[in-house]
């Protein structure tokens, strides 16, 4: 789907305040902000048989088909794969555990898993199960929410306030994790409001703090719902950090490859 489009609302999913659907005005900032790292995946160019591993609504895997790969979507809520298989009829959507794969060995190009590994109780697990389904040289890519921006506060392994969270992570913790479990080639990228969003929220305050004051009061004022409408992807900026500039990051990126031999 192009920047700046909007689709009609995922019928028969409901809000759950962590699954990113299209076409709900309320949550353009978080739809765009998903769709911003979808963008510079496939900004390359995609190809070959990708893996998209918790692929909740499907708007992702459709974009990932859309740039010229054969889509797996995966995820272990039934209603969702049902959901992904009619909105999206050509992604192949298939339920299924992230810790079981139902794919051979050295069978993928790539495995997309954006906003899952917070959700994981068995993360490493996960982590081996998508280098055995990759091919030789193939990529892995995973985001996840910058806890020291999240949950600011928060420590290395305490517990979430997020309910849906098992752990949150900072830019220090993705090297290790995806070289345990035999990744190379680790790189790891932040997302950060781009120049648009840092004015308005000099001027006007931070926009995520602003849209949860407003969910937790049911009120949303006509100048929040302008600006969170107005978002797009190019409101954000992709650039690789380490784990002293990755503060300010809103989420983290995590790339790595399977050894070629």
């Amino acid at each position: 789907m192009p920047n700046g489009t909007t689709q009609a609302p995922a019928a028969g999913l409901p809000l759950t305040g962590e699954r990113t659907v299209p076409g709900i005005e309320r949550e353009n900032y978080w739809f765009r902000r998903h769709e911003a790292v979808y963008d510079w995946i496939v900004a390359p160019g995609a190809s070959g048989t990708v893996v998209e591993a918790g692929c909740g609504e499907g708007f992702g895997a459709e974009l990932l088909r859309r740039s010229g790969a054969a889509v797996v979507a995966v995820d272990y809520d039934a209603a969702t794969i049902e959901h992904v298989r009619g909105t999206y009829p050509q992604v192949t959507a298939v339920r299924a555990n992230l810790v079981s794969l139902p794919l051979p060995d050295n069978s993928v190009d790539m495995v997309v898993s954006l906003q899952v590994i917070e959700h994981l109780w068995d993360l490493p697990g996960f982590l081996r199960e998508s280098l055995r389904v990759l091919r030789p040289g193939g990529t892995l890519v995973v985001s996840t929410p910058n806890r020291l921006t999240f949950s600011a506060g928060l420590g290395r392994g305490e517990r979430p306030t997020n309910p849906f969270h098992v752990e949150e992570f900072d830019a220090g913790q993705l090297p290790p994790l995806l070289a345990a479990a035999g990744f190379v080639g680790i790189q790891t990228h932040g997302l950060f409001h781009g120049p648009r969003l840092v004015d308005l929220e000099r001027r006007r305050g931070p926009l995520v703090q602003r849209q949860i004051d407003a969910v937790l009061t049911d009120e949303w004022p006509a100048a929040l719902m302008a600006d969170v409408t107005a978002v797009t992807t190019a409101d954000f900026d992709i650039r690789a950090v380490v784990a002293e500039t990755a503060a300010g990051a809103m989420d983290l990126i995590g790339v790595a490859r399977k050894a070629a031999s």
